[in-house]
């Protein structure tokens, strides 16, 4: 089942609230006591990041992924997530408007996990020139991007039709 403009902003919305959620108001609440305001304020500011994410503003959306990244993943170490993070819906959509916040090139398992497919169809769309092997090792960030944003622009348009 092809996934629409809607329920991408859904999913998308989900996974950012339970990461609020988890790493922003839970504590908080545990520290402090939690009134349904800032509980309120929290959703609404979900929904305005993920119309960010997902909307037309190339700039605005990677200004919004790398802050929310570096709020909700707070580190002093350099943000390398696990390869099951690129599966979520945050992840995919981090991918999409920001690349990867560190690196410019990524394993093939991590680039399989991006893409949503194995570890040898990522071998096989190197070897096919579809995603750019990194001289150093894996594969460009860049290209993994690209064969994304090409792939969902593909879906959409067929399920346009």
């Amino acid at each position: 089942m092809a996934i629409t403009w809607r329920s991408a902003h859904e999913e998308l919305a989900r996974d950012l609230n339970r990461l609020v959620e988890a790493r922003v108001l839970g504590p908080v609440d545990v520290l402090f006591g939690l009134d349904k305001d800032l509980r309120r304020r929290a959703f609404e500011a979900v929904l305005v990041w993920t119309e960010e994410l997902l909307g037309p503003d190339d700039d605005d959306a990677r200004l919004t992924a790398i802050r929310l990244v570096s709020t909700l993943f707070p580190s002093d170490e350099p943000f390398n997530p696990p390869t099951e993070w690129w599966t979520t819906p945050f992840g995919r959509a981090v991918l999409l408007r920001a690349g990867h916040p560190n690196a410019e090139a990524v394993s093939f398992t991590v680039a399989a996990a991006m893409l949503g497919i194995s570890r040898q169809g990522v071998h096989d769309l190197a070897r096919r020139g579809k995603v750019q092997p990194h001289p150093d090792g894996g594969v460009t960030v860049d290209s993994v991007q690209a064969r994304l944003k090409e792939r969902l622009l593909g879906d959409s348009a067929a399920s346009a039709s």
